[in-house]
């Protein structure tokens, strides 16, 4: 994910779908199709952990497909 720090920030701002983590409910996935990625079109996706009071980054990661899990979120 090395130089992808701007994808991240988009696809945290703005994001395409946010999906609410099968295995932990205290996680998101942030989606975000990209055509053009350092390994041809995919999503990026971020994992983000939501705690009380702070949330964080666990991962990012590009990937063929939207994760499963209970659609928080869709843009329109």
């Amino acid at each position: 994910m090395s130089g992808q720090i701007d994808k991240i920030r988009e696809t945290l701002s703005d994001p395409e779908q946010i999906v609410r983590s099968i295995t932990d409910p205290d996680v998101e996935l942030f989606h975000r199709h990209y055509d053009t990625t350092p390994v041809t079109e995919k999503y990026l996706c971020v994992v983000v952990k939501i705690l009380i009071d702070d949330l964080f980054i666990i991962t990012a990661y590009f990937t063929d497909t939207i994760k499963r899990g209970e659609m928080l979120w869709k843009k329109k």
